[in-house]
């Protein structure tokens, strides 16, 4: 089983709109923060990937489904899990709770591609961080 990563998020006033409800774009930013979370936690940041292996991490394709609103003041948790990896890309599920109830899946395709946008390998020791 991959691991799973946890991440928490209260709703603040910009992230709704005049209902008190979070703007459906507001919750890519939600999902953005947990899976640059869930890269410090196996060891890495986006600076160093850079830095160190040349690499940025982008979104090359998401699907998401908008299950129930979140709004003003909820404590959201953001669970995400990585399900595979290849060669330049890797896919992480990541799901939006409020308490047990589930507003928001996505499924999110991510690539690494070098400083001139074309894709480039995962460097190894992140790819063992990444499959364990």
């Amino acid at each position: 089983m991959k691991k799973e990563f946890k991440h928490e998020i209260k709703v603040y006033y910009e992230d709704t709109d005049m209902g008190g409800v979070v703007y459906y774009a507001n919750y890519l930013k939600f999902l953005e923060r947990a899976r640059t979370e869930a890269i410090n936690a196996l060891g890495f940041s986006n600076t160093n990937l850079i830095k160190e292996y040349g690499i940025f991490i982008i979104v090359k394709s998401c699907k998401i489904n908008f299950v129930k609103p979140a709004r003003l003041e909820d404590k959201l948790i953001i669970y995400s899990k990585i399900s595979s990896v290849k060669k330049v890309s890797f896919e992480m599920n990541q799901i939006i709770k409020l308490k047990k109830k589930i507003l928001v899946e996505a499924e999110i395709l991510l690539a690494t591609v070098n400083k001139n946008g074309k894709l480039i390998r995962i460097p190894k020791v992140f790819t063992k961080k990444l499959i364990k």
